[in-house]
């Protein structure tokens, strides 16, 4: 009802504009408008560039307005704001209710003199002035009238539209130095009805006479071009637009837009949404059924419809959308329609290794070529080895092929005419052995014995008076920063040294060498050098790492890495000794009791060097028993050299220095030590030859038994 009202004093603005002040008689000062009730509010501008006479003038324009009207609590209530750089409100809405109260208060008003804050009085204007405690009335029209001669100090727009949203109607009236842009982002539209610019105060009147005209009341509807593209609906002094049923009213007040549902989604419909004007229909996506509610859709199954021509499978494939296919061991056609058995065997779409059986459509089974027999999996084949099971009567050797098996003897014996029995041969009468001293055969192969007073020397065939310990050597070299350049160029002469004491040899002993920091590097794997000479070289051209201390991830590379064969580690079955030497500065940064404990349980013996600030307790660990002699620790880099000197890695007492242990095998309690642990391996091996001939002639027996 309030927005109604609105309309009609909006009509009656523009009914002003429209035909000034010939459409009918003026209203006479006795002669007062019966427009309806209305809480109008004049906001006026009392800034510094109003000048006095001036301000006289905005008091007279709002006195001649307020004599056309019928003021009282129950009509046309009024208040008046002024403001400046402030806003103060000269009286409220509910102050007066009679004119000569309100042109006694006008006249009274005392100008503020300073800035230009509308902005700011537009807001109390909103949240001040049109409310209930102010003498505003619900559902009656709220009109603001704004007065200024300036460009606002502040922002209008964002408070003048929160202000119309509200349902204030605003008129801006500019005068003189008024900003035209101001007024328009102000006033309430159209702006033709509601924006008016003067060029001087003195002409304010004529938006007086315009405003007064308008609240005597016209059928505008009648007597005027309204304009309305529908519905004109008339109210005194003004009229607004309507439009009909299923249309909504355009920002321009007369012209009408059908209201599309569909488009502003007021609609329930679930899949498509056909509009007409302020109404809708529903319908549904192709291959989908709209149900007996017109809203929701249901999709259509031509397969459960029997509305198809596959001959053995249909596939719903969604709304009213099927493909055929076939059943297991079938193959859809190029009609994509029927189908046809498929032979998995002929396709070689199998998995079988030897033989393929059909079975039937999309079925197989698989077999094996004679000699070979199916596995568990039921696809690959293995050989059948008679040899392996036990189904030969060979004496010594069988030799298995798929499914049959021929005899072979050992080395040292030769296949007799039956071809499955053997005879013993005199190995040192038919080879090449070697033997410096003596061969001694053996069932199938021989070995060498030396003299009394000399022993066999690592090759297995020459004879001497003491054998020099072939070691397989790895050093591990602590590259950290603690260990400073110059330095680390003292760890290469102690390495150089080391290498010095050995007999390095292809056959001999093999050192290899690697570096760790926070990370390992192998400098030369243990297979690299078969010199001295080259080793030494290789030494000098290492390069210094830096970075932290990790012992123990260089531990476990020595244990995984260095000494395996792929990197020259002779086999563990030719008891070639392994020797680990570490040379650290300082604690270590990781854990180094696992790795440590695996090496010397790997049977390789440690030596542990440290300089510096070294850990004893962590050299102790990784040595070797006893701890003491293979153990070693100075205070200073230049020190090192005499550990060096007293680090002998041999076997024989004549190379031996230092505290370093060692035994002579030419002594005679340890040759007589020698010769027992020979005597009981002899005996262990004498031993498994006779559990290994009981076992041959049980199996010769069953073998009997079969026939």
């Amino acid at each position: 009802m309030k927005m109604r009202q609105l309309r009609a004093l909006s009509g009656f603005i523009l009914l002003t504009l429209v035909v000034l002040t010939t459409a009918r008689p003026k209203a006479g000062p006795d002669q007062k408008c019966k427009s309806g009730p209305v809480d109008l509010v004049f906001l006026i501008d009392s800034s510094r560039s109003v000048r006095p006479h001036e301000f006289e003038t905005m008091r007279k324009f709002m006195i001649d307005i307020l004599n056309t009207l019928d003021i009282g609590l129950d009509t046309t209530r009024v208040g008046v704001v002024q403001y400046s750089s402030q806003v103060r409100s000269e009286f409220s809405l509910k102050t007066h209710s009679k004119l000569e109260n309100l042109v006694k208060a006008i006249n009274e008003i005392i100008p503020l003199a300073q800035g230009t804050m509308t902005g700011l009085a537009i807001r109390y204007l909103m949240n001040e002035a049109f409310t209930l405690q102010q003498g505003d009335r619900p559902k009656v029209p709220n009109v603001a009238v704004i007065v200024t001669d300036g460009r606002p100090q502040d922002r209008v727009a964002e408070v003048a539209a929160e202000a119309r949203e509200k349902g204030i109607e605003i008129y801006a009236v500019g005068v003189a130095r008024a900003d035209m842009t101001s007024l328009r982002a102000m006033a309430s539209p159209p702006f033709e009805d509601h924006v008016f610019l003067v060029e001087r105060f003195d002409l304010i009147h004529q938006f007086g006479l315009q405003f007064q005209d308008k609240l005597c009341g016209v059928d505008l509807c009648l007597e005027s071009e309204h304009g309305c593209e529908h519905l004109c609906e008339s109210s005194p002094g003004s009229f607004h637009c309507l439009c009909l049923p299923g249309y909504t009213l355009n920002e321009d007040g007369k012209t009408c837009a059908a209201i599309d549902l569909c488009a502003n989604g007021k609609h329930n419909c679930e899949q498509i949404c056909i509009s007409s004007p302020g109404s809708f229909t529903c319908d549904c996506n192709q291959g989908y059924n709209l149900n007996t509610d017109k809203k929701t859709c249901s999709p259509i199954d031509l397969c459960a419809e029997g509305k198809h021509d596959c001959k053995q499978v249909c596939v719903n494939m969604g709304p009213g959308i099927f493909t055929c296919d076939c059943n297991e061991g079938y193959r859809l056609n190029e009609d994509e329609k029927t189908c046809s058995a498929i032979d998995l065997c002929a396709e070689g779409k199998h998995d079988c290794k030897q033989v393929c059986v059909n079975m039937g459509p999309g079925i197989f089974t698989c077999d094996c070529n004679k000699g070979y027999r199916l596995n568990e999996d039921e696809k690959t084949c293995s050989a059948i080895n008679l040899c392996a099971e036990g189904k030969h009567d060979c004496e010594q050797i069988c030799i298995s092929a798929p499914g049959v098996f021929t005899c072979d003897c050992n080395k040292g014996f030769k296949l007799n005419k039956d071809k499955k029995t053997c005879t013993n041969m005199d190995m040192c009468k038919t080879v090449e052995h070697g033997c410096e001293h003596q061969c001694v055969n053996t069932p199938g192969s021989y070995y060498c014995i030396c003299p009394e007073g000399q022993l066999l020397q690592e090759d297995g065939k020459s004879c001497g008076t003491c054998r020099s310990a072939n070691i397989d050597l790895v050093l591990l070299i602590d590259g950290s920063k603690s260990v400073r350049p110059q330095n680390f160029e003292l760890v290469k002469k102690f390495v150089n040294q080391v290498v010095d004491s050995l007999d390095v040899s292809l056959h001999g002993t093999r050192v290899g060498l690697v570096q760790y920091s926070s990370r390992v590097r192998t400098e030369f794997p243990l297979n690299k050098y078969n010199t001295a000479e080259e080793i030494k070289a290789a030494v000098l051209k290492v390069e210094y790492m830096e970075k932290g201390t990790m012992t123990g991830l260089a531990l476990k590379h020595m244990l995984e890495n260095s000494f395996s064969e792929a990197e020259g580690a002779r086999p563990a079955s030719r008891n070639i000794p392994r020797v680990g030497l570490v040379f650290t500065d300082g604690r270590s940064q990781d854990d180094i009791s696992e790795f440590a404990k695996k090496a010397k349980e790997a049977g390789i013996t440690m030596y542990a060097v440290g300089v510096g600030k070294a850990v004893e307790d962590e050299l102790r660990e990784i040595a070797s028993e006893p701890v003491d002699k293979h153990f070693y620790y100075t205070t200073d880099f230049s020190a090192i050299s005499t550990i060096a000197e007293n680090l002998k890695l041999n076997v024989c007492p004549a190379e031996s220095q230092g505290e370093i242990e060692v035994k002579d095998p030419c002594a005679c309690e340890n040759l007589v030590e020698f010769q027992h642990a020979t005597i009981n391996s002899l005996e262990q091996l004498t031993q498994k030859l006779a559990s290994m001939t009981a076992r041959l002639e049980q199996l010769e027996n069953q073998l009997l038994s079969r026939k």
